[in-house]
């Protein structure tokens, strides 16, 4: 303190005026900036809005389902002891290794109604599960899987057992001290790993361009309209929404793991 107020006190008038100007200065020239940039991303909205809304719509579902899956998964991996659980969690994390596009076409391989597993899922479910948000869904929701999985076996891993004993101690079952204790306890490190997973569906590419095509209207997502628009202007608004969104996500993990310190 007594340091800052000396460097404070040395400080002549002209110089604290100069300091002013070029804080307003500056101030402006980004108020400036980021409207002209809004501007323009405002000016395009009409062309980037159908993305970005059905990007939305298949990432929340993509999201819930892969979280469940997710968890779930993570909580057997965690607590049970059989045969083969590393092979499972290996093959659970195939989308991670894999590249995109491959994943797609195995997808695209099971779930088209031209194959028998396709054929069969189409007459049980009613409708094509290929080239239609259905399809983009289900990619997104394939890509976000092992992130939510593997966040929560480790987190799920890291829950002292101590408190677990002492919750079946007072007469609960397995499955309400898992409600009850192991989940709550181990909810930071599942959140980290459900951002993660979302960030995952919302950028998704490959797999979805391999089983939704790339249809205008229907499943054309901010992913795959980005690369359709890259020489037009609207690329840009694409551009700082995807980002905007890969920030906010992050930032949600970085506080996420700063509140575990």
């Amino acid at each position: 303190m007594k340091r800052g107020r000396s460097i404070a006190q040395t400080l002549g008038g002209r110089q604290k005026a100069a300091i002013i100007v070029v804080t307003v200065l500056v101030g402006f020239g980004l108020g400036f900036g980021v409207a002209h940039l809004m501007a323009g991303s405002i000016a395009y909205w009409g062309v980037v809005s159908g993305p970005f809304l059905l990007t939305l719509r298949v990432a929340v579902p993509a999201t819930v389902v892969a979280g469940i899956a997710g968890i779930a998964s993570g909580y057997v991996l965690a607590k049970g002891r059989f045969p083969g659980r590393d092979l499972l969690e290996t093959l659970g994390s195939l989308p991670i290794i894999l590249p995109p596009t491959v994943i797609g076409f195995y997808l695209l391989e099971v779930l088209s109604p031209g194959t028998k597993v396709g054929g069969f899922l189409t007459r049980v479910i009613g409708h094509v599960l290929v080239y239609n948000v259905t399809g983009c869904i289900i990619a997104a929701t394939i890509a976000a899987f092992p992130f939510c999985m593997r966040a929560a076996r480790t987190a799920i891993e890291g829950v002292d057992p101590l408190f677990e004993q002492a919750a079946r101690t007072m007469g609960l079952p397995n499955w309400r001290v898992a409600l009850k204790v192991t989940l709550p306890l181990a909810r930071r490190g599942i959140s980290a790993g459900l951002t993660i997973g979302c960030a995952r569906a919302l950028g998704e590419y490959g797999a979805t361009l391999m089983v939704g095509g790339d249809i205008n209207g229907k499943t054309r997502t901010m992913s795959l309209a980005i690369l359709d628009s890259f020489t037009t202007p609207e690329r840009n608004t694409m551009l700082l929404i995807l980002v905007l969104m890969a920030i906010t996500a992050m930032t949600g993990v970085g506080l996420l793991g700063r509140s575990r310190a």
